[in-house]
């Protein structure tokens, strides 16, 4: 032995963790001779069980799986018989005192699949496939001491090569096997180790799995959540690796997704009572209506267990492969409400055909070297078989009739294969890379780097190791599969807990997942609510359409506010993070959902204001023509008597002004646009001519009463007073004319002032023609208004400039207010105040010059007389 060698066996019952001892010693088993490291450990460990099963063969493949329990040292009365092995730790632990069922169908498993190859005439045809399997119980210095038992090549080991080993049961066993055996190029293939590190090919070249990594698993996990809208959710996570990545991985997949955690707990199995009870608190007083799990299921049923007490049966548990196919909680009546509605993800089930059968005829009659098939008669029926040598004295020997044919046993149940499928998988893939390197090739094909054929009895591992990472597999069953490094395609199952009438829960496939791709039958699945209603798990409930999501401060992006869109925005789907202003031509409906083409709005015959506007329009219309009559009536009285021709001219045009209002109620039209401005501008400068006229006769009258000034007279004749009033409205027709000529308004709709309506006005194309009109006017009524208020003190009883100076001082008022007015006002409200300002004005004038003569014509007939008028 080496001087680097004399402290490993001190090391190796002093370190106080086994695992580290292990990976220091796979460390230096890179460095030191292989034979004497086998050689110190089974000097120093000892064989701690020398049950196995063998089969002679011309290649020999080892197994290693986990047969035992494992008790530690407090839990061992004194008076039992124990085998410990006090190793590297501050306790002894035992193996050999129960046997573990489950273990051992995989064992069966490898030994059926081995037997059906051989008897398979295309499938390594001509040589006899055999194997060596040990029990490991669940402890890493032994399972390295197998391990090494297993590629030992002569006496100095501890029993005959294999080229290949089948095991590990546990990540962590993986990575010691792969690196202790990995200076020796020997493959490892193990059917459970699933952490996503031994994927690296750098760190671990000769590892092969027939389980998924966990990562896919975390993937699928995460997917469900998103497909389920469960944006608000706890985690529970085993204080380890597999918890810690899992968490990782999932963090990763459901950033951006809208999804948040709520909580995140650890456990550790060291502390799982008190860890239970803590979580249990926080899970029942949380407002996560979901819970995923990432831990071993005698954690998750002290869990449960926890839950119950607090009758906290309202959650739905979403479960990891360690536990979401547990017999032991599936079947424990103290966890069915809690449980119930559980939805995981599981490892692939499958059948083995022929596989059943095979297990319920195992008899140790059959198979008398079968240690372990002895064990489980001696466990499952309380007898030990007729080998006398080999009895319990403790036990009975069995009558021979004792088997497992027609009996329902955990042990021959293949309804639902999983690991046990992944062990003859691994036999499997073993058995065509081995296939493959025997075949000799032809002539014509490459050989992929190997010269020769190689010889049963001289099979390399390195040799096997290349093919291994080559090889395409095929069951009997048709199911193909291949390497991609360590890996192969990711496979899942997605199974419900559901209740029974008879009481535990049962386990209901309801979906399967091929790599990303998830086959689910949401129908099948029945819920913690104990319906097909799918749970909510939210902090906030999704924003309806309509609304948009606004985070709230100092808090995760998974709670929000929902805030109503503006006006002329949308949102048209749930959970809108912003909402869309709709185009220039649309606006937003009530809901703000959708953007639709806004309702023309225009000043309508129908509604109140037109009615309204309509109503005064034809009222002042009948009181002018009311007017009208009266002053035809009493035309010859010495109040009508004077300029009779423009009273009744510019009675007319106040009912023309009264009436070209109603042309700007209505839907707007081409002709109605044009019509408007013209009969508006023409009608005023026709009732305010008269007026100028009528203001300017009557400053003529009185000057012509001066001496020398009876010429004056002749100037303001009736003719030239028809004259003059045709020649201002000469002017205004020719301002029209060339105004609409030129540019003339337009319908067009209004888009200035947004809003679900869109005002259809007629727009103003040329603002100067609509600016010289309304100036014009403004023009004769500001010199109407300047010569009547200059006329306002002539002598006289009734002196019609007082009049006119009223009608105008009110006119030139109105008409200021409304440029304004005009200006500001949104929609169809601009029409509105032009009606107002053509109604008002004209009510001025009719009112302020017509109704006192009116008054002394109806009422005071007395002073209607030319004595009276003439009076001063």
């Amino acid at each position: 032995m080496s001087a680097s060698m004399c402290w490993l066996p001190w090391l190796l019952t002093r370190w106080p963790s086994s695992a580290l001892s292990l990976l220091l010693l796979s460390v230096v088993g890179k460095q030191t001779d292989l034979k004497v490291v086998q050689a110190i450990v089974c000097s120093q460990w000892g064989a701690p069980s020398n049950k196995s099963l063998t089969q002679d063969g011309d290649v020999i493949i080892g197994g290693l799986f986990n047969l035992h329990y494992i008790y530690t040292s407090t839990e061992l009365g004194f008076t039992k018989e124990v085998c410990l092995l006090c190793i590297l730790t501050w306790m002894c632990v035992c193996c050999g005192l129960s046997l573990d069922l489950e273990p051992l169908k995989y064992m069966y498993a490898m030994a059926f699949a081995v037997e059906e190859i051989n008897r398979n005439s295309t499938l390594l045809p001509g040589v006899k496939l055999g194997y060596r399997i040990f029990d490991s119980c669940g402890q890493y210095p032994w399972a390295l001491k197998t391990a090494l038992d297993l590629v030992g090549e002569d006496k100095q080991s501890c029993g005959q090569s294999v080229s290949l080993v089948i095991g590990a049961s546990s990540s962590t066993l993986a990575i010691i096997l792969s690196r202790i055996l990995g200076p020796l190029s020997v493959p490892v293939i193990s059917y459970l180790a699933s952490c996503p590190c031994l994927s690296d090919r750098h760190q671990f070249p000769n590892f092969f799995r027939t389980i998924p990594s966990d990562i896919y698993q975390v993937r699928v996990i995460a997917q469900l959540a998103i497909r389920f809208h469960w944006t608000w959710i706890g985690a529970v996570l085993e204080n380890t690796d597999y918890g810690q990545l899992a968490l990782q991985v999932f963090h990763e997949e459901i950033t951006g997704k809208g999804v948040c955690l709520e909580f995140i707990e650890t456990v550790r199995s060291e502390t799982i009572v008190s860890d239970a009870r803590r979580v249990a608190l926080i899970i029942q007083a949380s407002f996560a209506r979901v819970i995923l799990i990432f831990c071993w299921f005698i954690d998750v049923k002290q869990l449960f267990l926890e839950l119950a007490t607090r009758n906290v049966t309202d959650r739905q548990f979403v479960a990891s492969e360690a536990w979401s196919t547990s017999d032991d909680l599936l079947q424990d009546p103290a966890i069915s409400k809690v449980a119930d509605g559980v939805l995981g993800v599981a490892i692939r089930s499958s059948t083995i055909p022929g596989f059943e059968y095979y297990l319920r005829k195992l008899h140790p009659l059959q198979r008398p070297d079968d240690e372990f098939l002895r064990e489980l008669w001696e466990t499952e029926f309380g007898c030990s078989p007729e080998d006398r040598s080999l009895q319990k004295a403790s036990l009975p020997p069995c009558k021979g009739t004792e088997s497992l044919e027609g009996v329902q046993h955990p042990f021959t149940d293949t309804s639902q294969l999983r690991v046990s499928y992944n062990v003859y998988l691994a036999v499997y893939a073993a058995a065509h890379a081995l296939h493959s390197l025997l075949s000799c090739p032809s002539i014509n094909s490459p050989r992929n780097n190997i010269s020769s054929c190689s010889s049963p009895k001289h099979i390399k591992p390195i040799e096997l190791l290349q093919h291994l990472n080559n090889v395409t597999v095929t069951t009997p069953q048709g199911d193909m599969f291949y390497f991609h490094g360590a890996d192969i395609p990711a496979t899942y199952d997605l199974v419900n807990w559901q209740n029974t009438p008879e009481g535990p829960l049962k386990l209901v496939l309801i979906g399967r997942v091929d790599g990303t791709d998830i086959h689910l039958n949401e129908s099948a699945i029945q819920w913690s609510t104990g319906s097909n209603q799918v749970p909510v798990s939210v902090c906030s409930e999704s924003c309806p359409p309509g609304t948009r999501m606004a985070n709230r401060k100092g808090e995760p992006v998974c709670c929000f506010d929902c805030i109503p869109c503006a006006e002329g925005e949308i949102s048209n789907k749930t959970g809108s993070l912003h909402c869309e202003r709709c185009p220039s031509e649309f606006w937003s409906n009530v809901e703000r959902t959708a953007c639709i083409p806004p309702q023309l709005d225009f000043l309508s015959f129908n509604e109140a204001l037109g009615i309204t506007l309509t109503t005064a329009a034809v009222s002042g219309a009948m009181v002018t023509t009311a007017v009208f009559v009266v002053f035809l009536y009493y035309r010859h009285s010495p109040v009508r008597a004077n300029n009779s021709e423009l009273s009744f001219l510019l009675l007319l045009s106040l009912k023309l002004c009264f009436l070209c209002s109603l042309v700007f109620i209505g839907r707007p039209s081409v002709w109605s646009c044009r019509l408007q401005q013209a009969a508006f501008g023409i009608s005023f400068v026709l009732c305010v001519s008269c007026l100028l006229v009528k203001t300017i006769v009557v400053l003529a009258v009185f000057r012509s009463a001066r001496p020398g000034a009876e010429a004056l007279m002749k100037w303001f004749g009736p003719l030239q007073q028809r004259g003059s009033v045709c020649l201002f409205t000469c002017i205004q027709v020719i301002i029209c004319a060339t105004w609409l000529f030129l540019s003339p308004p337009v319908p067009k709709h209004d888009l200035g002032f947004q809003g679900s309506k869109v005002t259809l006005k007629c727009a103003m194309a040329s603002v100067v023609g609509f600016s010289l009109v309304l100036g014009y006017i403004g023009l004769l009524a500001c010199t109407c208004l300047l010569l009547a208020f200059l006329a306002r003190k002539l002598p006289g009883n009734f002196n019609e400039a007082k009049l006119i100076t009223f009608s105008m001082l009110i006119f030139c008022v109105v008409w200021v207010t409304f440029v304004p007015a005009y200006i500001s006002s949104p929609g169809k409200y601009v029409v509105a105040v032009e009606i107002f300002a053509i109604l008002a004005s004209s009510y001025g004038l009719l009112l302020c010059i017509f109704a006192p003569k009116c008054f002394i014509i109806l009422l005071r007939p007395e002073k209607n007389t030319k004595k009276h008028l003439m009076t001063r």
